[in-house]
């Protein structure tokens, strides 16, 4: 048994069927004071969503935070964003102009004060609107010169984060800063927002049971070895997978 990258998504990923959670968190673990494995959470949530639930679930320490759609990186339980990955995002954005570009939609709907980071825009938009909003949307904001991209997942959470961001991309940061191969790494989502985990390079993935149709959609379309398509839900869904790859 080597050391892996292992990297989950919280709700209705890691989070959702207690037994199954509780069981998976002993062999992680297990398997990290023995081998040395990295736990990683990948989480739309912000700091202050991200601390209410690993209260009420009692989820393990991790050794890294990938918060907001991959808009902050935190390392070690530090309270402060990792300043090296803030820089890598800096670039073609603009906070303001995002914000005054999409008061031009009315029908998007501002998450809480919780939800709006510094690299985050974030708003409810009904899937029924959606495919006629988020092609204008884009539209307007390339033509103002900015490098962002539009994160829609769920059927109604919209992100608007720089196009250097996503949770795929935070991932290869650590790996490389760790020296994790992508053979070593495997990354586990349910929906939409974590199509960026599966889409770099060829970490293996779990998609649990309980998926979405955007994510399941993405991966019919997009088929791959790597990939792992489990039956069981939730945290019982990743250990299916995890013992599919051999890492448990």
């Amino acid at each position: 048994m080597a050391k892996f990258l292992f990297v989950t998504d919280l709700d209705n990923t890691l989070v959702g069927d207690d037994n199954a959670l509780s069981r998976l968190n002993d062999r992680l673990q297990q398997t990290r004071q023995e081998h040395g494995t990295k736990i990683v959470y990948a989480t739309g949530r912000s700091p202050i969503l991200y601390q209410e639930l690993k209260n009420a679930k009692n989820l393990l320490e991790p050794d890294a935070l990938i918060l907001s759609v991959g808009t902050e990186i935190y390392l070690d339980g530090t309270g402060t964003p990792d300043s090296e990955w803030s820089e890598k995002l800096s670039s073609g954005w603009n906070r303001d102009v995002v914000v005054a570009k999409t008061t031009h939609f009315p029908e998007l709907v501002p998450q809480p004060d919780s939800e709006q980071r510094p690299f985050k825009v974030s708003f409810l938009l009904q899937q029924e609107a959606a495919e006629r909003i988020l092609p204008q949307l884009e539209l307007e904001l390339q033509e103002s010169g900015l490098d962002v991209k539009l994160i829609y997942s769920s059927g109604i959470d919209l992100d608007i984060v720089p196009r250097r961001s996503d949770k795929g991309q935070a991932v290869q940061f650590l790996r490389q800063k760790w020296k994790f191969v992508a053979e070593q790494t495997v990354v586990c989502g349910d929906s939409g927002n974590d199509i960026a985990l599966f889409a770099v390079g060829v970490a293996r993935g779990i998609i649990v049971g309980n998926a979405r149709p955007e994510l399941l959609q993405w991966h019919n379309e997009h088929p791959a070895d790597s990939r792992y398509l489990a039956t069981n839900f939730c945290a019982g869904g990743i250990l299916e997978g995890l013992k599919h790859f051999g890492f448990l």
